[in-house]
């Protein structure tokens, strides 16, 4: 019998709505873009399908340390990183394909 792979997110309310997020991708290396990527967070509403990716600016990599755990990330980041793909054009309760958005480091 195949292990599927459970994805546990985390519930917020941004501006009323219930959204859930979760740990989509941890700081990487990628030879894609000859650099490195930084983290991104996959979000969707609570009673919607539509997901959206927001993925944050590499930060200098910090070897030897312990990977970042999604219950680490501040509320805070995540709900004005919601807020901003929001303000960017993101309908949480349409359908559709994923959308990826760009966020700063401070999430806007």
């Amino acid at each position: 019998m195949a292990r599927t792979k459970q994805h546990t997110g985390f519930e917020i309310e941004v501006e009323g709505e219930a959204y859930v997020w979760r740990l989509h991708r941890q700081a990487q290396w990628s030879s894609d873009v000859a650099g490195w990527r930084g983290m991104a967070l996959a979000v969707r509403h609570a009673e919607g399908q539509r997901e959206a990716v927001l993925e944050f600016p590499a930060a200098a990599p910090r070897y030897g340390a312990p990977q970042l755990q999604a219950s680490q990330i501040a509320p805070a980041l995540v709900k004005t990183a919601i807020a901003s793909a929001i303000a960017a054009g993101w309908e949480p309760l349409s359908r559709g394909k994923t959308v990826t958005i760009v966020v700063d480091a401070a999430g806007g």
